[in-house]
């Protein structure tokens, strides 16, 4: 296997990342010392000692209460909020006079609240790519509820990317005067394939409302706000530093937060409520969307998690997952069998440009038919790596980096036992001896070489197997 030597001399850049080994070493240390190799960054991000001891040190010496109300703790914990949601549109550039942070449960809570309160209905149109997380596809049934049309844009293989020149004529679609949503990720949860944020200002030159997923994206990539303007901005804290995890964000445009209308009301998002005169008022943006009383304990150490990025820089985070990403790239697309038989089929681009540090891929035999992916998990395991395999909640991504057809499809589904469940063991059955999902290794913030040469060796480890 190639060694250290070898890999900085194709990415020198590498050397200059060396201050979050340092890092590694006081922050996060138990992944050596428990011998863990973290390979499942884009499920969850890590967090650092500093992030529990600075929030533990903040509940310790202080009171807090619920913020609905105007006592002295009460206060307090509202300061601590509106603190964090300050800091979070300070991080995206975004700002508070033209965007609103939301505080949800996690990035799909903030999809679930522009779907079940955007104004589709007849002649309208929800736009959306093949490739994204279920919780963007979910909002279809909001649409089709309401009426509006949905039109999925495919992704052409082998790089699973859109093709842009006909993002025009799907744009077309849009009906103008009518409520339009376009939606895509800004990085693929399953290929990690960055799509182009130029097409925000394209959509909205065409009358379109825009859905940027950055879930996947700003765990190490940089979202400017300030040059960037999508309507709605979902996102998960824990994807980006690991704590707190039940706490994520709706950063919405205030004109586009304008034309929602939510179809319920809850304790917090209104001012005056009755029953006997049967009405209700929504308040203000971002209260008006933050159903209950928020996690407001948790909530500062959302801000602490920001100071911890900031404090290591992005674009150095950005460019160490880059060269790590490439270095697999390139070692894992050499390894063949015996037989000639490529080891590795990977899905998405081979190369660092325009993709983050997610690598997708299945793994074939010497006879070129598909290990199973359970098994590599297993293989894994043993070795105390955690990686994730699947179809990632992406199942437009799945089916046409697996080659699965929409007739195989329409024929498992219709099968008389699969009209209303269909199990996992279920699904692999319909496809026959098709690969079922994926594995995806995962680089980020505070991987390094050795964690990615211990993912190499654990596919050599699969050369020439029997089955």
């Amino acid at each position: 296997m190639p060694d250290y030597a070898d890999f900085v001399a194709r990415y020198p850049a590498y050397d200059k990342t060396h201050d979050i080994d340092e890092l590694r070493q006081g922050e996060y240390s138990r992944l050596d010392r428990l011998g863990h190799i973290y390979m499942d960054y884009t499920g969850g991000g890590l967090y650092a000692e500093s992030q529990l001891r600075l929030h533990q040190e903040l509940l310790s010496s202080n009171v807090f209460g619920n913020p609905h109300s105007a006592n002295p703790t009460s206060m307090a914990a509202t300061r601590l909020v509106e603190s964090a949601r300050e800091y979070v549109l300070h991080f995206f550039n975004a700002s508070p006079d033209e965007y609103v942070c939301i505080f949800t449960p996690n990035a799909s809570g903030a999809l679930k609240l522009v779907g079940e309160a955007y104004p589709f209905g007849k002649g309208c149109h929800y736009l959306l790519a093949f490739d994204n997380h279920n919780s963007v596809n979910g909002i279809r049934e909001y649409a089709r509820v309401k009426g509006a049309d949905v039109t999925y844009i495919p992704i052409m293989l082998p790089d699973m990317r859109m093709d842009e020149t006909m993002l025009d004529s799907y744009l077309d679609l849009g009906t103008g005067g009518r409520a339009n949503l376009f939606a895509y990720p800004a990085q693929s949860n399953f290929s990690s394939v960055q799509h182009p944020l130029e097409w925000i200002e394209k959509a909205h030159a065409k009358g379109w409302d825009v859905l940027l997923d950055a879930a996947a994206f700003v765990p190490t990539s940089r979202l400017d706000l300030g040059k960037w303007k999508p309507d709605f901005v979902p996102l998960s804290f824990y994807k980006m530093f690991g704590y707190p995890t039940g706490i994520g964000a709706l950063i919405a445009r205030r004109e586009a937060l304008k034309k929602l209308r939510r179809p319920w009301f809850a304790g917090g998002t209104i001012t005056v409520a009755s029953v006997q005169g049967d009405k209700h008022y929504l308040a203000e943006a971002p209260a008006a969307f933050e159903d209950g009383t928020l996690d407001y304990l948790n909530i500062p150490a959302v801000e602490i998690g920001l100071k911890h990025l900031e404090s290591i820089g992005m674009d150095l985070i950005h460019e160490r997952v880059r060269c790590l990403t490439g270095w697999l790239l390139d070692n894992l697309s050499t390894l063949k069998h015996s037989t000639g038989v490529p080891l590795a089929r990977i899905y998405g681009p081979l190369t660092t440009e325009a993709r983050g540090g997610a690598v997708a891929v299945n793994f074939f035999d010497r006879e070129n038919q598909p290990i199973d992916i359970r098994a590599v998990e297993r293989a894994a395991n043993e070795r105390n790596i955690s990686l994730r395999t699947g179809c990632f909640c992406n199942p437009g991504a799945g089916e046409i980096a697996l080659q699965i057809s929409k007739m195989e499809l329409a024929a498992c589904f219709s099968q008389p036992g699969h009209i209303q469940r269909l199990t996992y063991d279920d699904f692999r059955t319909c496809i026959d001896d098709k690969a079922s999902g994926a594995v995806r290794i995962s680089v980020g913030m505070v991987s390094n070489f050795e964690d990615v040469q211990a993912a190499l060796a654990l596919a050599e480890g699969l050369l020439d197997q029997p089955k």
